[in-house]
């Protein structure tokens, strides 16, 4: 289970991306950039949820 320290900041990395696309959306004028930032907002979540969740499982495991 050593691979899932190293998979929450996947969701960084999404989250950095669609911010930038965001971004990049809103100076074209497209429409639908407000999609992005949401998908942004829901990775950074998942980012704290994850790491919460792995201090949660190791601290378990520490009392065993």
């Amino acid at each position: 289970m050593g691979y899932l320290k190293y998979t929450q900041f996947i969701y960084i990395a999404f989250a950095l991306f669609f911010a930038y696309d965001g971004i990049m959306k809103l100076n074209e004028g497209d429409e639908s950039y407000p999609f992005y930032f949401v998908i942004a907002g829901m990775a950074i979540f998942m980012f704290f949820f994850r790491r919460r969740f792995l201090k949660k499982y190791d601290n378990h495991n520490k009392k065993q």
